[in-house]
């Protein structure tokens, strides 16, 4: 989809599925101003969720970052395309799914049936049997005869589109995709990692989000690994680095074998979006460590009958959302903590996610607390947002130069499990809201004011000034 002055593009693999239609249709929305009837009454669009797109609200400004610094992007203007698997046209893909009200869907899906898809590369082997029927728009020919060709399909793919769409921003590839079953194959480099893409021999566990990610490196577009397969490791995050893709490769690397190739700043991040249960956990056991308990057991279900839910009814993937899952808390080295998680699926409910979680800990004297939560919502609802400023974060950090690990960090609020540069970072969310609040006021400059203001109230003295600053460029 093309929209006149675009400062940033996003790349959606797996655009056919309710997270890609979804932002689709939400951006339209918007860019047009639309209003629909629901049951309590008229709505009108909005960017509610999207943390880069609302104003801040309270007191303290609290969350919302549109407004306080400038060069974020408008999400109404970014060009939105990508990849599926299925040739279902993508209005009517929104009518099957039954995420929006029919009085929206009704406005908009005739604009999005008119969108091109392109087919999708993908391995039967990497997802569960129940997406293989309708796998009818995928890669074929000489394009799909080896690794090397499938790769370098996905870069012509993103430099037509780029071309097509003049698109003049960053460029973010977010795999939004059925969950793959975890790759095999480990390399210890980004060397290692090109050979074995660039061997035609075919013999390597290299999953398709693998190519995603590698094609979208060597384009110089970040790469946002929206599902629990394990698309990260510490060769892709190193191919990744301006130092490894730089100009002057010696020819002795693999990165010479795949010239010409990007050398621009672009961004690995993941994994796993965190939308929705797994959000709350994470804040709802923050609350209980900030009151100086002791959680110790946290049993929870969710349930809904989407097609990634489908996807995960096959043991090979449910493994790789389960290791998501169950890891959200290592950081906090809670050793006695007992959790426990279970998914099932549903049909009947389609997208609409549900979830029931008991949280009990240790109060005063080992006495036990417990309390429940119970949420209603529709899964696509909660992921797009986190879509779409997992993009504009990253055209905003590429613009000011912002370092692989201060990127990762300030996202990893975005994720299950943040990986990469933001391994270990903190679960708690508002110490992750903090971390973003760090990384973009040094990003923006206004870390220096801080340190002025503070200097010119009496609050710090010049020497602690100077302290701060050192740090500041660290």
């Amino acid at each position: 989809m093309m929209v006149q002055g675009v400062t940033a593009g996003i790349l959606v693999v797996g655009i056919g599925g309710n997270n890609g239609v979804t932002l689709l249709a939400g951006q339209i929305a918007n860019r047009d101003k639309l209003s629909w009837e629901t049951g309590p009454g008229r709505v009108s669009a909005n960017w509610f969720g999207c943390l880069t797109q609302i104003p801040p609200r309270g007191v303290h400004g609290g969350v919302g970052f549109q407004g306080r610094y400038e060069g974020l992007a408008s999400a109404d203007k970014a060009a939105i395309g990508g990849w599926d698997i299925r040739s279902t046209k993508l209005g009517q893909a929104l009518y099957d799914c039954r995420v929006l009200e029919p009085d929206l869907v009704r406005q908009v899906r005739e604009e999005m049936d008119g969108m091109d898809i392109m087919p999708g590369v993908w391995d039967p082997s990497f997802i569960g049997e129940s997406q293989h029927e309708t796998a009818l728009n995928v890669v074929s020919g000489e394009d799909n005869s080896s690794t090397r060709c499938r790769l370098e399909r996905i870069r012509r793919d993103i430099r037509m589109w780029k071309e097509k769409n003049n698109v003049d921003g960053h460029i973010t590839v977010i795999w939004s995709a059925s969950v793959e079953r975890p790759s095999e194959a480990e390399y210890k480099s980004a060397d290692e990692l090109l050979e074995a893409i660039y061997d035609d021999s075919n013999t390597d566990d290299i999953s398709p989000s693998v190519l995603y990610a590698a094609a979208s490196a060597l384009e110089g577009c970040s790469f946002v690994n929206g599902g629990s397969q394990n698309t990260l490791s510490a060769a892709m995050t190193s191919l990744f680095e301006q130092s490894y893709r730089q100009p002057d490769a010696p020819s002795t690397s693999a990165l010479s074998k795949f010239a010409p190739y990007s050398s621009c700043p672009a961004y690995c991040l993941g994994t796993d979006f965190k939308a929705g249960q797994t959000k709350f956990k994470t804040a709802a056991v923050e609350y209980l460590r900030a009151l100086g308990l002791s959680p110790r057991v946290i049993a929870s279900s969710n349930h809904l009958g989407n097609n990634d839910m489908l996807n995960l009814t096959q043991k090979k993937t449910l493994d790789a959302k389960m290791r998501v899952k169950s890891d959200i808390f290592g950081p906090w080295q809670e050793d006695d903590l007992d959790h426990k998680v279970s998914v099932m699926y549903t049909p009947y409910i389609g997208d609409e996610k549900r979830d029931y979680v008991e949280y009990t800990s240790f109060g005063f004297l080992s006495s036990p607390h417990t309390m429940v939560t119970y949420t209603r919502c529709m899964d696509s609802i909660l992921c797009v947002p986190l879509m779409v400023d997992a993009a504009i974060w990253c055209d905003y950090f590429v613009n000011h130069k912002v370092s692989p690990t201060d990127a990762a960090r300030a996202t990893a609020y975005l994720f299950k499990v943040p990986e990469g540069g933001a391994k270990g970072v903190d679960p708690g969310f508002f110490y992750q809201m903090k971390e973003l609040d760090n990384v973009m006021q040094k990003a923006s400059g206004k870390e220096d004011d801080v340190i002025a203001m503070g200097l010119s109230k009496g609050i710090i003295s010049e020497e602690q000034a100077n302290a701060l600053r050192a740090l500041s460029t660290m």
